[in-house]
């Protein structure tokens, strides 16, 4: 299986590019969409070569999410920013218009070290995780210390794409997060809903026994009891993961926040990924059959001839009414 990315590729290749070009006075202006419509927008203007301004629109969130902003950023994301970007960007309030958040990078004041520069530029390419993923990390942070977050609902949504939302149920000695999963194309239904109980029943092979716990139902699970009736709505069944503490120690907290935050695009990349093979598999075994069919034709020399050494010729409708008479 792949595993996506947390940073955005197509963000640190213009900033490393940018950085390489700092002595040439070039303007830049970026607009691009990423996967769940995280939509980005990147500029540098040729009076202040060295700034660099980076908006992001975060995907629209559904009603039962809406507890869960504070000034249209998920909450814990701005205590996320400043300790992920401590003393290397300028949050800018309010953001550029139609953007939630928008950030100032000096690149001039970045660290002359090259290993760590890139380091810092990879980690800003990573706004997404930092921004969507702070909930999530408060949650699991709170798991990793054994103590549930007093101001927690029993159930908290959290947006992961638009107006679709996944599901939490904290408790001091695990974290349930359920995921109605959701897909527009009926045959991506069918490949998602096969992969999804393939997932689960490779979840008890002996060599994943430390992975989280993983179930799938078509049906909303009791823990979703309570949530609103339009957010239950799943084509292709609930994807319900249990986190126990052992999974959120040390550098594995970054790890599980990403795989959480970005479950419904893995599961999609590979449904598609299925869907391309079996594509190609077809056409192949298409081809394969064409070439069988082409063995089996005659050879020319004999096709023109008979037993009786005549040929055969192809005669046209008004031609054989006419022969008849």
């Amino acid at each position: 299986m792949i595993l996506l990315q947390s940073h955005s590729r197509f963000l640190l290749q213009t900033l490393l590019n940018r950085l390489h070009n700092l002595d040439k006075t070039i303007e830049l202006d970026y607009h691009w969409v990423e996967f769940d419509d995280v939509r980005y927008h990147i500029q540098v203007s040729m009076k202040n070569p060295h700034h660099v301004l980076l908006s992001v629109s975060l995907p629209t969130p559904p009603p039962e999410t809406v507890s869960a902003f504070y000034g249209g950023l998920p909450f814990g994301a701005l205590e996320a920013i400043k300790i992920a970007y401590s003393g290397i960007v300028q949050i800018l309030d309010p953001p550029r218009d139609g953007f939630n958040l928008t950030l100032r990078l000096n690149l001039s004041k970045l660290p002359p070290d090259e290993e760590y520069r890139h380091a810092i530029l990879v980690k800003i390419a990573s706004v997404r995780e930092v921004v969507l993923g702070a909930p999530l990390r408060v949650i699991l942070k709170g798991l990793g210390s054994r103590t549930a977050a007093s101001n927690l609902d029993r159930l908290v949504a959290l947006v992961h794409r638009p107006k679709e939302s996944l599901f939490l149920i904290p408790q001091a000695e695990k974290v349930t997060v359920v995921f109605p999963m959701r897909f527009k194309d009926s045959i991506d239904i069918v490949l998602a809903t096969s992969f999804l109980q393939e997932f689960v029943e490779a979840r008890r092979t002996a060599g994943l026994s430390n992975a989280p716990l993983c179930l799938w139902s078509p049906t909303p699970p009791l823990e979703l009891k309570g949530a609103p009736a339009e957010a239950l709505s799943a084509n292709a069944g609930f994807v319900t993961i249990v986190i126990f503490p052992r999974h959120v120690e040390g550098k594995k907290l970054d790890r599980t926040v990403w795989s959480l935050s970005t479950f419904h695009a893995y599961v999609s990349y590979h449904v598609k990924c299925s869907e391309g093979f079996m594509h190609t598999r077809m056409r192949r075994r298409v081809e394969s059959l064409i070439q069988a069919l082409d063995r089996a034709k005659p050879d020319s020399e004999n096709s023109k001839k008979t037993g009786h050494n005549a040929s055969f010729k192809r005669l046209s409708l008004k031609e054989g009414r006419t022969s008849r008479k």
